[in-house]
Formats: C-alpha cells, structure tokens, sequence
C-alpha cells in the first residue's frame, strides 16, 4: 500500500522522493502536517495528490485576514421549516484539509483549528460533531514574508507532528516539469491506489511497531538535552516526546520494519521538533532562527550516543 502511495505521489512531486516519504511518514502517524516555503514551489500540488492518491475527500482554505472562525469550522443557521438551528458543516469536515498560509489569518480564526487538530471534532453549541477518518490539516506558510500576517502560536505549533521545507528542485527535474502541460493542482489526474480503510489500517499497524526500552530512553535523553539547552528558549513538551516516538514507529513503517531504530528518531529530531522550540534570543529574520534551532538539534543529537 505505502509503495503504491510513494509511486503514485511521485507522478507529480518530482524530484522530491525524501519529501514524499515524510509525508508519508506524517499520514501513517496520524499526525498533521506543516510546510513552510517559498510561494510556487508545489505545497498544494503535494497536499493535493496525497489526497487524490488516498481516495480521501480534500479541503482547501485560502486564509486571509478576513477570514472568519465559522468559515473554518461552521456555523449553526437557523431553519425556518423545522423551527430549529441546523448546523451547516465548514471546509474542515474532509479528510486531508489544506489550510494554505495559515498564518495570514488573525489569531482568532487560527484558533478555530485547535479543537479538530487535537481531538479531530468541532464543537458549535456544545454540540461535537466529529470530522471522520482520516483527518489531516496540511498547513502552509511562506517564512519570508510576514508582512500582513499572524505567527502561530505555540500552543498550535505543537500541534503539528512535522515541519519540512520542499525547496527548488534540481535542473533535470523543474525540466521535467517544464515540459508537463499541467500549470496548476487543479489539472491533475491521479487515480485513488489506497482507500480511507487502507489508511486506517496502516495507522493502526504504526502504533504497534516495536520500540525498544533503550530506544525509547535515547528519545527521552533528545527531550531532556532541548530542555537544559541554554540556547533555547524553553524545551519539548511531553507531546513533542510522543510525537517523535509515533513519527519514529511510522518511518520505521514506511521503510518496511516492525520495530523502531535509534536512526528513525535521529533522521525525525529536527522536523518534529525544530517548530516547537525557539531561540532564547530570538532573530528577527525566521529563515535564520529555523536554520539556527536546527543546527542546535543537530549538535545535540550528536552529542547524545544512540544504543547499541
């Protein structure tokens, strides 16, 4: 199922097979996903043909700043036939949801995500009404370009299981790409290799991938090192501890093993965690404090010997 995924995606992210196999990593954690990139440089094409490879329903939200919480979630409308309010289901309700520059909108509206990021429902009236299965949120943002917009807090940073950068491709795959007739997402012609039980499954058969004790004292001793680090300005949370350990058991997955290696969590340290941690002496450019967190999560990894 997972090769069928890879190979499929691949029609269309080329060049990009490191990238690909994250993201496969995220769906099969269950976890939601960040990119945070230059504009063109094909997020939605990507959030785009791994719906379209999943047989899965696809949701796109343009944020802007006039966006509104109950254009996200809903909103409950008034029937004058039944004499009732009837809620009437946002862009949110779908399986992979692309909240495209998510941080263009204002804190208000960002915050509508956080119930569904975490328990995968939205509650209007005291009324939960759950989203369905799978449920991803693949957000984008653009790093370099923070007039008119809203950073994220923490709080929903954490939320996100991973962070990756897709970048340029190289010259012999952007010819490629020259060469297709295609000019946008909305031109692509993928057929479904996997259904949303399919999904589910693998989701499940993750989460019984074997960790051993030493593997999981090695991520522990990765959290403890961000938590004493001078040069951060506070460390992983215990979610971000979890989060690796369920994203290290799905590339363990996605790489055809039923138990987990010390060099799943090395190679997933900095894209799990560089999103949730921030410089004691922050840098007014985000490009530069990202690669910076990055390259302190690299020393400490290694710094820290991985078991035997």
């Amino acid at each position: 199922m997972l090769e069928r995924m890879r190979a499929n995606m691949r029609q269309t992210i080329k060049g990009k097979d490191d990238i690909v196999d994250q993201v496969l990593v995220c769906v099969v954690a269950g976890g939601h996903l960040l990119i945070e990139d230059l504009p063109g440089v094909g997020k939605t094409t990507l959030a785009y043909s791994l719906a379209r490879s999943m047989d899965c329903d696809f949701s796109r939200i343009q944020f802007t700043s006039d966006l509104l919480p109950g254009d996200v979630t809903g909103v409950a409308i008034y029937d004058e036939t039944e004499k009732e309010f009837v809620f009437k289901k946002g862009p949110v309700f779908a399986n992979v949801v692309l909240a495209d520059e998510i941080n263009r909108a204002t804190p208000k509206t960002q915050s509508a995500l956080l119930e569904v990021m975490d328990r995968a429902r939205v509650t209007v009236d005291g009324v939960a009404h759950p989203v369905g299965a799978p449920f991803m949120v693949f957000a984008t943002q653009n790093p370099v370009d923070y007039e008119g917009t809203f950073p994220l807090p923490e709080s929903q940073m954490d939320r996100f299981l991973m962070r990756l950068q897709m970048g340029y491709p190289e010259s012999a795959d952007e010819l490629e790409i020259l060469r297709s007739t295609r000019t946008g997402y909305d031109a692509i012609r993928l057929n479904a290799v996997v259904t949303r039980e399919d999904v589910l499954r693998l989701q499940a058969l993750a989460g019984e991938v074997f960790v051993e004790d030493s593997v999981l004292d090695y991520i522990l001793r990765i959290v403890t090192a961000t938590r004493t680090e001078a040069e951060f300005r506070a460390g992983v949370s215990v979610r971000g501890g979890l989060a690796l350990r369920a994203a290290a058991q799905a590339r363990a997955l996605v790489n055809g093993r039923d138990f987990v290696l010390p060099d799943d969590v090395a190679t997933l340290v900095a894209p799990v965690f560089a999103h949730r941690l921030g410089l004691a002496r922050p840098s007014s450019d985000a490009l530069e404090e990202r690669r910076a967190v990055t390259a302190v999560l690299k020393r400490i990894v290694a710094a820290i010997p991985p078991p035997v």
